[in-house]
């Protein structure tokens, strides 16, 4: 059984973390290139796990 995080993160704690803006997290997710998010009920949130793990991705696929 995994542990859940403390807490799940909002777009705007995204956009925060990464620096970007807001409507480029939501960009992302209608173009399904950005993180993993998923819904509880009417709100957006991200596992911080699933985040870390696509900033890995980007940062591996950036080296080859």
């Amino acid at each position: 059984m995994s542990v859940l995080p403390e807490r799940y993160f909002t777009p705007q704690d995204v956009a925060a973390l990464l620096g970007v803006p807001i409507e480029t997290v939501y960009q992302w997710r209608r173009k399904r290139t950005g993180p993993p998010g998923f819904r509880v009920g009417k709100h957006l949130r991200y596992d911080p796990d699933a985040l870390h793990r696509w900033i890995k991705s980007l940062t591996e696929s950036e080296r080859s």
